[in-house]
């Protein structure tokens, strides 16, 4: 049995050359496993700076409308306690209590909170589907079979992390992902 493997061997050793044997080896899969930081990728692409941008924007626009509604309701609030000396208590009672009901029902800003959320939430969506064939790619230049979320990684070597690599061609391919998300 040792012998038929030793034969064997020798037949490999004669039939493929060493180099060429090497070769295929080990050029086939040079990188097997390739790392990307996500949240990275996100922030710093085109796309990604542009989501941002828009976010922020929206939640700054949000902020001073409720800034105006707190100072607005904060200014009646004191109005209507200057009035109460001169109204009778049935009838203060029945305007603190619509007053209470329109200091209690956000709803309008909730939604328009909830509709930046929602927005965030489908850029990402969309930002996930355009980089996932350029992640594709990369791995298949680089003869890997997967792509691993680099801050769960404990140890690798920064030659696997195609982070940067898959930034700039995001940038080359999609842009800023203009149109690529419906407001709906």
């Amino acid at each position: 049995r040792g012998l038929c493997i030793a034969l064997t061997l020798g037949w490999l050793a004669v039939t493929f050359p060493a180099s060429l044997f090497a070769q295929t080896t080990f050029s086939v899969v040079s990188q097997p496993i390739l790392t990307v930081n996500s949240e990275f990728l996100f922030e710093e692409s085109a796309f990604g700076k542009r989501v941002s941008q828009e976010l922020e924007a929206a939640q700054s626009v949000l902020l001073a409308e409720n800034r105006k509604i707190q100072a607005e309701l904060t200014a009646e609030e004191k109005a209507l306690a200057a009035k109460r000396p001169t109204m009778t208590p049935v009838d203060f009672r029945a305007v603190a209590n619509e007053f209470d009901a329109r200091v209690n029902n956000p709803r309008i800003q909730d939604g328009k909170s909830l509709e930046i959320t929602k927005k965030r939430d489908r850029e990402r969506t969309a930002f996930i589907q355009a980089a996932r064939p350029i992640l594709s790619k990369l791995m298949q230049e680089r003869g890997a079979t997967v792509i691993v979320e680099q801050r769960s990684v404990v140890l690798s070597d920064r030659s696997v992390d195609v982070t940067r690599d898959a930034i700039e061609l995001l940038n080359t391919e999609i842009g800023d992902g203009t149109g690529l998300v419906s407001d709906q």
